[in-house]
Order: C-alpha cells, then sequence, then structure tokens
C-alpha cells in the first residue's frame, strides 16, 4: 500500500487538472468504476473519454506503483509529479514518457491515437532524462589561427580542461580552454597527424600520422613522453586507449592502434614496446573499439568487423553483413569510458572534484557500470558503411545483428551513441543525420539542414542535443526531442573536418579545412 500522504498529494495533483465535473476516483487504490455502455457505443473512441486507467512502467518491465486513473488532458508536468510521487522520490527526476512508442510531448491525449479503441489499462513507458541540462551553444568566442594546414582532428580531454589538435602541418598543439589560448605546439611528426586520441585519465594524449609513426606527449608541459611507437608499415587509421576501469592501478598505458597496413597493434606506452600484433584482415582497417568488457573491434575495407580479446590478441568471431567498406563503429558505452572517472554531473560543478588515481578506477567503474544497466546490461556495437547501411550488433554475445539500419542514400561517415545510450545517431554524404534506437535499431527520425555532406557529429553530455559539422562549412546544433535545428553556426571559410562538444557541457570546438579552430560557447 502507499503511504496516504502520497496518495492526497497525487489526488490533489490530478484534481488541479480536472476542468470537467466528473471526479476522479478517490484513491490511486481504488479500482475505476466502468462506464456503462449500451449495445450502440461497445466502440467506444478515446475522444469521447475524459479518463484513462494508466500503468506507469520501467524500461526494464517493472511496475511503479499500483494503476491510476489519469484525465486525458493531464499535461506532460503532472505525470512528472505522479510519477515522481509513486516512486516515493524527494528529489524529483525528470523523465520522459512514451506510449506505444510515442513520446508524450504535451499532454496525454495528443499522444493516444484518437481511433484507437479504448483500452482496459494503458501502459505509459518512463525514462528517466539527465538530471542537469546542457545548454546549446550559440556564439563563436574564439577563432584560434595557428595551424598552417588543415584541422583534421580536435578534442577535448575526460574533463574538459585541454583541448588538443592534429593537422595537416605535421604539428599537435594544446589550447588552453580557459583563455583559450595557444599553450603548447608539439613538433615531431613528419607527415599529416591523421588521428588523435586521450587516454581516458587525461594524463596522455596519443597522435597517429601519415608515416605510421604514434607519438605519445604530455598535456602539461607539452613534451613527447617515452619514444616514437614504430611498426605500421602505412598509415594510422585509428587510436584507442584501454578503459580506465580495466587498466592496471588506475593508470591508462595500454593503447591500440590500427593501420591502412591491415595491422591492429597493442602497445605498452611507458615501456614503448608492442605487446601484440592482431592480424587477419585482409585490407585496411579503419575504425577500432575497446570495449568496457575487455575486447578490441575492429572494422576494416575488407567488409567485415572482428572481435579480438585484449589480454592474449585471440580473434573471437567475425561479423559480416556489410557490402561494402566499414568506415565507422561507435559502442554504446563510448561516451563513459571516454570521460572515465569524470561524470558530467561532478565537471558542471563550480568547484569540480579531482579524485586521487587510487579513486578514479574505482570511480569509473561505479560510472561504467551505471550505464551499462541502463543499456540493458549488454554492450552494442553499431557499424557505418559505404554501402549507405548501418548494422547493429550485440557483438560479445553473437556474431548475427540485431537490426539492419536502412534509409541513408549515400555513405556513413560517422556514428555516435547519445550518452545514455538510447539513441544512435548516424551522420552521412546525403546532406542528412538519422536518429536510431539505441536499443532495437528502429527508426526514430531525421535531421535535415545541411546543404552537403555532414562530416562528424557530437552528443552534448545530457543527450538532448546534438552538434554537426559539414562540408558547407557550418556546424548546425539540434535538438533530439523536436528533430529540429536550434541553432545554426556560420562562421568556417571552408570544409568543417572535425567538431566536438566538451564533457562538461561548457564548449564546443571545430576545425576543418580553413586551417582554424573554433571554440563556441552559449
Amino acid at each position: 500500500m502507499l503511504p496516504d500522504k502520497m496518495l492526497e498529494g497525487n489526488k490533489r495533483i490530478l484534481e488541479e487538472e480536472e476542468d470537467s465535473d466528473e471526479e476522479i476516483s478517490p484513491s490511486l487504490t481504488e479500482k475505476p468504476t466502468k462506464k456503462k455502455t449500451t449495445g450502440m457505443d461497445d466502440d467506444d473512441s478515446l475522444e469521447d473519454k475524459e479518463n484513462v486507467l494508466a500503468q506507469f512502467q520501467s524500461e526494464s518491465g517493472e511496475a511503479a506503483g499500483p494503476p491510476v486513473e489519469l484525465p486525458l488532458n493531464l499535461p506532460r508536468e503532472k505525470l512528472q509529479q505522479i510519477l515522481n510521487a509513486l516512486l516515493q522520490q524527494e528529489d524529483e527526476t525528470p523523465y520522459s514518457f512514451f506510449v506505444n512508442e510515442k513520446e508524450i510531448t504535451s499532454s496525454l491525449r495528443a499522444a493516444l491515437d484518437s481511433s484507437a479503441s479504448e483500452e482496459r489499462l494503458l501502459t505509459i513507458l518512463y525514462q528517466p532524462q539527465a538530471v542537469f541540462r546542457v545548454r546549446a551553444v550559440s556564439r563563436c568566442t574564439s577563432s584560434l589561427p595557428g595551424h598552417a594546414e588543415a584541422v583534421l582532428s580536435a578534442a577535448f580531454s575526460p574533463d574538459g580542461q585541454h583541448l588538443a589538435s592534429g593537422s595537416g602541418d605535421t604539428t599537435v598543439r594544446f589550447w588552453d580552454v580557459n583563455t583559450e589560448t595557444p599553450h603548447f605546439t608539439c613538433k615531431g611528426h613528419k607527415h599529416w597527424v591523421l588521428v588523435t586520441a586521450w587516454s581516458t585519465d587525461g594524463e596522455r594524449l596519443a597522435s597517429g600520422c601519415k608515416a605510421g609513426q604514434i607519438f605519445i606527449w604530455d598535456p602539461k608541459t607539452g613534451k613527447q613522453l617515452g619514444r616514437t611507437l614504430t611498426g605500421h608499415k602505412q598509415w594510422i587509421t585509428s587510436l584507442c586507449w584501454e578503459p580506465l576501469h580495466l587498466a592496471a592501478s588506475g593508470k591508462c598505458t595500454r593503447l591500440a592502434s590500427a593501420g591502412k597496413d591491415g595491422d591492429v597493434r597493442i602497445w605498452n606506452t611507458s615501456l614503448g614496446s608492442c605487446e601484440k600484433i592482431l592480424s587477419n584482415h585482409l585490407q585496411s582497417v579503419t575504425a577500432l573499439r575497446w570495449s568496457g568488457e575487455g575486447l578490441l573491434y575492429s572494422a576494416s575495407q575488407d567488409r567485415t568487423i572482428k572481435v579480438w580479446r585484449a589480454t592474449d590478441g585471440v580473434m573471437c568471431r567475425t561479423l559480416q553483413g556489410h557490402g561494402h567498406w566499414v568506415n565507422t563503429l561507435a559502442l554504446n558505452t563510448d561516451y563513459v569510458l571516454r570521460t572515465g572517472a569524470c561524470s558530467p554531473e561532478a565537471l558542471m560543478k563550480a568547484r569540480p572534484e579531482v579524485p586521487s588515481p587510487e579513486q578514479r578506477q574505482q570511480c569509473a567503474l561505479t560510472q561504467y557500470k551505471k550505464v551499462l544497466t541502463c543499456a540493458g546490461g549488454v554492450e552494442r556495437l553499431a557499424s557505418g558503411s559505404d554501402d549507405f547501411t548501418l548494422f547493429l550488433w550485440e557483438p560479445s554475445r553473437d556474431k548475427k545483428p540485431i537490426a539492419r539500419l536502412t534509409g541513408h542514400q549515400q555513405l556513413v561517415n560517422d556514428v555516435k551513441f547519445s550518452p545514455d545510450t538510447r539513441i544512435i545517431a548516424s551522420a552521412s554524404f546525403d546532406k542528412s543525420i538519422r536518429l536510431w534506437s539505441g536499443l532495437t535499431g528502429k527508426f526514430l527520425g531525421v535531421l535535415r539542414g545541411h546543404v552537403t555532406g555532414v562530416y562528424q557529429i557530437a552528443w552534448s553530455a545530457d543527450s538532448r542535443l546534438l552538434v554537426s559539422g559539414s562540408k558547407d562549412s557550418t556546424l548546425k546544433v539540434w535538438s533530439v526531442a523536436t528533430r529540429k535545428m536550434e541553432i545554426d553556426l556560420p562562421g568556417h571559410a571552408d570544409e568543417v573536418f572535425t567538431v566536438d562538444w566538451s564533457p562538461d557541457g561548457q564548449r564546443v570546438v571545430s576545425g576543418g579545412k580553413d586551417k582554424v579552430l573554433k571554440i563556441w560557447r552559449r
């Protein structure tokens, strides 16, 4: 039984909303009286009804309290209050509500199909949302010149306090995010710097170039750490670090790299040595992901994705299905693996707490488990290809895909799971961004506005906004709830190759063909 006080509160909320003289059932636990029907109106439609018997249900299928009778003109805000009361939560958690996979945005009536016949019990699915809110960036606060060639990669550190960029001018540059000025210029590469990757503890940055060399840099001094990692016979296509919760003693030292030569290598960066060479791909390896379960996923131009055990280098399985090069991979846990011990909530405090290396690993493990629970306890992988399609996999369990995601009219450039794991966003040369369910792969919507191909996308930490960089020289910020463009951000003089949204939600960085790095803020 629910406490009397809570029942009273729910009754009051409902009574405030009821415009008609019809009374709401006095208790949430009382069975509603069914309207007498004549033979004429057996097929009573929802338009004639004022109330409906509803059951709140979580994503995992658990019922929240008993069924309650709700007026159809009840707005979304009141549903929020009722659910928080049913769950007996002191802190008001924001939720989104769904009926038959359709989101309730205004009132209950608006979400229901008016032609649907009266149901005895209506199930309202609820999903908790981020308790913090990231505001859309709206202006360019700095244009940072310095690079002598196109900016090919730019990324914030896991805590959002450092920014690094790699360019065709063979340098890696670190920038001060607070003063928005150059910090260090790192020289050593002999060819274009194609990829950069922050270690999940934020202590190191790895960069790979077209000459097949990998350098490790210290963001605090701008100096090279250890020796140059050489071994790849052609250029580096992808880099990824071991997740923090798997790293020994809470320090990220193991790095995986993929090359045009078809090899995947695992390095010990503190010793400067190559631990393992994983060679089974027939063509260039295009993307690499190190999962929180200790598996490595590599995608290749040979149309396959291979699953490796990072501990001993054994190939577990091959995922087949794509009809052309596989360009990009995304894990549903990517965001939490990227931020490691730095949760966005903690970063948004006025003075973020910095845990000691000993606490980091435990903190990262807690964050990872929390996100994995939200995702249904399983890591999912999305792959995007030149065959215009995406596949959704559960690679640790099965080599068959869960779903094939079709709809793009051109090759798929970039795929990203939202931080809460619920939505997949895919960017394509067909000028659009498509949204899909992170659980089933079901198509949710399309974002149109760019006039040429979209190169890269980045999520805000609260999963409510998305930013995209395009060949048309603009960035655009999109609202996931409305599926509409929030803000158009022109400013670059040429194609935008790379975008990133800082984990603390404060800044967006973009770089491209005009050799300039731009920082965007609210």
